[in-house]
């Protein structure tokens, strides 16, 4: 069964106001809609999930969301597709994606066999299988022939947790209420070795980088589909030049080796132990505009006051539309069931960063107030 039930719908105004029903209305000058997925109302392993998404001010809802809970041997998936160039892609990744990993997977069994080589090398194939699904099915249809996702994926149990990563979406544990976060960005900017990593490999394949973005336009370097880093690059070229982005002479000395785009993803495994409370899976609609460990505190305090996965989650969302984002937003949250929300007692200050917190402040206005001084003579 699903987990995401799609009978009752609930929505959230862009204010962050409650009410009913889907709507489009104006906020701080923009126009955006608001809306949220239904809690789940069964838990595997249990495990409590919430899950939300919000338009925000994107004119398009390009984001999504799945949660399901059979066919995977008690593990339960979880993933957030972000789309970019229209939503095409991300519907059809809407089930074929968990359909190939179940396949690959072997309906789970391979995730109970604790042989993770065999694991990762079946998501692989799994990845690797969608995308040339979905770059035919857009040649086939012609819809929204550029479209592409980005997809982070959880395989999750309450003991475990297999991620399998491709793009600038993220994955957040709170272990004792600190923040640990499980992925990198793939994104070709930037001096972190990710980055670097990525902006090599595109060169290696014959691309360029141009304000953070390959060929000036696509700012994630891991992707499905984006056939015009894949299979179209010839014509994306042609296509440059008739449009005046470069000229024939620039043109004539590109010479592809490979894929710009990839959809090879970073697999890793993770195990939850009793210090994990909860794990947080979000597009960069969040984490473009708040901290991972922000984000790990406010949804403690949430849990703590109320124990409503559901109601944590979408208040995360609205706080994310309140501190500005201009993405859309989707969120999930796994409650591994651990945590005795009620009893918790507060988390209190970390006096020992605000001190050194002040003390690097008054370090600095010091060095300031002395280098006046000699300017001043």
């Amino acid at each position: 069964m699903a987990l995401v039930s799609p009978r009752l719908p609930r929505s959230l105004p862009c204010d962050g106001a409650g009410g009913g029903g889907r709507r489009r209305r104006r906020a701080r000058g923009t126009w955006c809609s608001a809306i949220a997925v239904d809690a789940p109302l069964a838990s595997v392993s249990g495990i409590r999930w919430g899950s939300s998404k919000l338009q925000g001010a994107r004119s398009e809802m390009e984001d999504d969301v799945v949660l399901r809970s059979d066919g995977l041997a008690g593990f339960s998936f979880a993933a957030v597709l972000d789309g970019h160039a229209g939503l095409s892609s991300v519907e059809f990744l809407r089930e074929e994606l968990y359909k190939e990993c179940v396949l690959a997977l072997q309906g789970g069994l391979l995730l109970t066999s604790k042989n993770f080589a065999a694991v990762r090398d079946a998501i692989q194939k799994a990845f690797e299988d969608v995308d040339a699904k979905l770059l035919i099915w857009l040649e086939q249809t012609g819809k929204e022939v550029e479209s592409g996702a980005t997809a982070t994926v959880m395989f999750i149990r309450n003991d475990i947790l297999i991620i399998s990563h491709i793009g600038d979406s993220c994955v957040v544990i709170s272990r004792t209420g600190k923040a640990e976060v499980l992925t990198n960005p793939h994104r070709p900017y930037g001096k972190n070795r990710v980055s670097l990593e990525e902006i090599k490999r595109v060169r290696a394949a014959g691309g360029w980088i141009v304000d953070g973005r390959i060929c000036g336009d696509l700012a994630v370097s891991r992707a499905f589909g984006d056939m015009r880093f894949k299979s179209k690059k010839n014509e994306m070229l042609m296509k440059g030049v008739e449009e005046g982005r470069w000229s024939d002479k620039f043109v004539s000395r590109i010479q592809f080796k490979g894929d710009l785009v990839t959809s090879s993803p970073d697999i890793n495994q993770v195990a939850l132990g009793s210090d994990v409370e909860f794990v947080l899976l979000a597009s960069d609609g969040l984490w473009d505009y708040m901290k991972s460990s922000d984000a790990v505190s406010f949804v403690r305090d949430q849990l703590r006051q109320h124990g409503d996965v559901q109601l944590a989650c979408e208040a995360l969302a609205r706080v994310a539309l309140d501190r500005r984002s201009q993405d859309n937003i989707s969120i999930v949250i796994a409650d591994l069931g651990k945590t005795d929300w009620q009893n918790l007692p507060e988390q209190g200050p970390n006096y020992l960063y605000e001190i050194s917190q002040a003390l690097a402040t008054i370090s600095v206005v010091s060095l300031g107030i002395w280098m006046s001084s000699f300017l001043l003579v």
